[in-house]
C-alpha cells in the first residue's frame, strides 16, 4: 500500500481524493495544519504528494521547494488556475504533474498509478473491491458473498465493478452504459434495467437484499 499526502485545504476535495484513493489501496494523510507541511511530509513519509497551488500561510510553489530540499519524492499540483505560466512554475519547481481542477477521480487516479510506477518500477494494481459483504476480484472478475462465489456474466460483473468503484455516490445510468457499450453504439435503455434485475436477483438470493437501490431519474447506488 502507497502512502499518499494531500496538500489541500478544501476539505471536501481532499476528503473524496483520500476516500476514492483508498479504493485502489493508497493510504492517504491530508494535512490539517498548513504551517507545518513538513512536519507532516516527514511524519507521513510519502510514496506521492498531492499538492494544491493555493493554499493558507504560504502557497504551493514554496511547499514543492522545501520538499525537494529533503526529498524526489512525486509532487502532483492540483489547481483550477492551470495557466501556461503555473504549470511551467510547477515543473521548474520539481513537480512530476500539474492537473486542473475541476478533475475526474478516475483520471486522477490512473495518473498518480502511471507515475508510482514510472517512480518505483513496481505494479501499484488494486486487487479487489469491497462493499458490505460482496467482494469483487479484479483479476479473474469474480464476485464472492461471505466467500461464496457468485455467478456473473461480463456485463453484469462492470455494472457490479462501475456500482462498487463508487460506494455511497449515484452512479447515472448514461455513464455505466457507456461505460459497457461505447458512446457510438445504440443500445436499449431496457438492456440495462434487465441487467440490474439480474444482479439483484442473484445477490439477494445469496442473503443480501437490497444491495443496490435505485435513485430514480438519477441511477443507482451501492453502500448507502
Amino acid at each position: 500500500m502507497k502512502n499518499v499526502l494531500i496538500v489541500e485545504d478544501d476539505e471536501i476535495i481532499a476528503k473524496e481524493v483520500a476516500k476514492h484513493l483508498a479504493l485502489w489501496q493508497m493510504n492517504c494523510t491530508v494535512v490539517e495544519d498548513f504551517q507545518k507541511v513538513m512536519e507532516t511530509f516527514n511524519q507521513c513519509g510519502p510514496d506521492i504528494v498531492l499538492m494544491d497551488l493555493h493554499l493558507p500561510c504560504y502557497n504551493g510553489f514554496y511547499w514543492c521547494g522545501e520538499i525537494r530540499k529533503v526529498s524526489q519524492v512525486p509532487v502532483v499540483f492540483l489547481s483550477s488556475a492551470d495557466d501556461n505560466m503555473n504549470i511551467v512554475m510547477a515543473m521548474n519547481m520539481g513537480a512530476d504533474d500539474f492537473i486542473a481542477k475541476p478533475f475526474d477521480l478516475q483520471v486522477l487516479t490512473a495518473k498518480l498509478q502511471a507515475i508510482l510506477r514510472r517512480s518505483y518500477g513496481a505494479s501499484i494494481t488494486v486487487h479487489k473491491l469491497e462493499v458490505g459483504n460482496i467482494s469483487l476480484n479484479l483479476d479473474d472478475t469474480t464476485a464472492t458473498i461471505d466467500g461464496d462465489k457468485l455467478d456473473l456474466t461480463k456485463n453484469e460483473y462492470l455494472i457490479l465493478k462501475a456500482l462498487m468503484e463508487r460506494p455511497g455516490k449515484v452512479v447515472s445510468r448514461e455513464s455505466i452504459m457507456e461505460r459497457l457499450w461505447g458512446a457510438d453504439e445504440f443500445v436499449d435503455d431496457n438492456t440495462l434495467t434487465v441487467n440490474v434485475t439480474r444482479i439483484r436477483k442473484k445477490i439477494e438470493a445469496a442473503g443480501v437484499p437490497d444491495f443496490i437501490t435505485t435513485k430514480r431519474g438519477l441511477g443507482y447506488i451501492v453502500g448507502e
